[in-house]
């Protein structure tokens, strides 16, 4: 489904349920004058202020971080919300391109990343709320559960752990199952599945369980960016309202065009979502520039969500949709939905955002963070809702918020963690590939390791000189 954003047509903007917990109070600071720096950061979101806390804190670098907007007020706080350690590109393809030592340990860094993320919680003494729970994936044909079953036998090869796919009992094609999946599922009935969905619709038969979680990125970011202000006074300075649209690489230091002021920094960490108007020269001659902004492309995600009166559980389910739903209008593989508590108007409620739609775009010129929300997107949401979701058909959804981000998806799809090979002043953690939060902080964590001085065996990560 292609979707075009006007600028004018709707009185709601881009409004996101994450930015609107933001501190209203906080001024930020502009860079003022030249400076010199060990290590400088570019972007303010998750990836960004992760990479200055491990940075921070596993070496002695003077850091400076640097963001065109606000504190996540980028694709950090344009996004799900929603806390998961998948990959959206199968790990059977990764197996396939990396070989299975390589593709499990990418799988294995990013599920540990949750170790990672419950140490900047209790480091920085963070009380911003934070759940965790299984959450739900949910099939609809018997092409995606084969798919599921190859996929755990894989992770039972590399060594990862697995939880079994149920398969709802009175289906045909359950016969059809090859027996060398046997011990990956469970036979169960169709009504369990259907209830952990949330749904009545029997068009889905299996589900997957995964440790899933909801909070705030946008509020996490403010949050740890200002507990790391405080914290290392001495060596640390955010610079807002402040982009960084030229970098000039040396062989021993880098040259930042702040607008009106010039950075010199040891090193530089690009932790912007992939998708800038930024322009690399390499004075050394080896082009980088044009591997660069060819290596990602953009996606717009868009999101809308609801908020009730009471306080629900969390929960985070996918929603796998097979072609005999024939949503033509709804055009996507699959939506998401989350729902978690929420302080609005000064009182706890539930808000339950969905998330699927999205679109495509050639060129960064093409996005633009203040467009309005499409109109189409509610009609939508609606349309999955009655049909799917059990809300009752006759009740009106008032949607409180309406938002879209823009999402820097790589070749790919597996993000781009360490030094540049072609000069390595320049640094990436970058590409959010439509599941960023725990993989920014994973990325965060090793490139300060690499900064540090570590040396790493070659993974799924690495930056590729093509």
């Amino acid at each position: 489904m292609s979707v075009k954003f006007s600028r004018y047509n709707r009185e709601v903007k881009n409004n996101s349920p994450w930015i609107h917990q933001l501190n209203k109070e906080r001024k930020p600071i502009k860079l003022g004058s030249d400076i010199e720096i060990d290590v400088a950061i570019v972007g303010g979101g998750i990836a960004g202020v992760s990479t200055a806390f491990f940075t921070l804190r596993n070496t002695d670098k003077k850091v400076a971080l640097f963001e065109g907007n606000r504190l996540g007020h980028g694709a950090t706080g344009h996004n799900a919300g929603q806390i998961t350690s998948y990959f959206e590109r199968p790990l059977i393809e990764l197996v396939n391109e990396f070989g299975l030592k390589q593709a499990t340990e990418g799988q294995h860094s990013i599920e540990m990343a949750w170790e990672l993320l419950d140490e900047i919680y209790t480091e920085a003494g963070l009380d911003i709320p934070l759940a965790r729970f299984t959450g739900y994936d949910g099939l609809s044909t018997f092409e995606q559960i084969i798919l599921e079953l190859k996929e755990r036998v894989l992770r039972k090869q590399g060594g990862l752990p697995i939880t079994p796919v149920f398969i709802a009992e009175n289906i045909e094609s359950k016969d059809n199952i090859p027996e060398e999946f046997v011990g990956f599922y469970s036979l169960v009935p169709q009504e369990e599945i259907l209830k952990k969905l949330e749904t009545n619709d029997v068009g889905f038969i299996a589900l997957i369980e995964s440790h899933k979680g909801v909070m705030n990125s946008a509020l996490f970011t403010e949050e740890v960016a200002m507990y790391l202000l405080d914290k290392y006074k001495d060596r640390f300075s955010i610079f807002e309202n402040t982009k960084v649209p030229k970098l000039v690489l040396k062989e021993d230091h880098a040259l930042l065009d702040a607008e009106h002021h010039c950075v010199t920094a040891k090193e530089v960490v690009l932790c912007t979502n992939g998708f800038e108007n930024i322009k690399i020269f390499n004075t050394s001659g080896l082009e980088i520039d044009t591997r660069f902004h060819h290596s990602v492309h953009g996606v717009v995600g868009r999101m809308t969500g609801y908020v009730e009166n009471t306080t629900k559980s969390p929960i985070a389910i996918n929603y796998y949709m097979g072609p005999q739903w024939n949503f033509d209008d709804m055009g996507e593989p699959y939506y998401y939905l989350t729902r978690r508590t929420y302080e609005f108007n000064n009182n706890e409620h539930s808000l339950t955002c969905l998330g699927g739609p999205q679109q495509m775009i050639p060129s960064r010129a093409e996005y633009r963070a203040d467009f309005d929300y499409p109109d189409e997107i509610e009609p939508t949401a609606d349309k999955f809702l009655h049909k799917l979701y059990n809300i009752d058909q006759s009740k009106n959804i008032d949607y409180k918020f309406n938002w879209h981000g823009l999402m820097g998806y790589t070749t790919n799809g597996v993000r781009m963690v360490g030094r540049d090979p072609k000069n390595s002043v320049l640094l990436y953690n970058l590409g959010c590939n439509g599941v960023g939060i725990l993989p920014s902080i994973f990325g965060g964590e090793k490139v300060s390791r690499v900064i540090k001085g570590e040396k790493f065996p070659p993974s799924i990560f690495d930056v590729r000189s093509n």
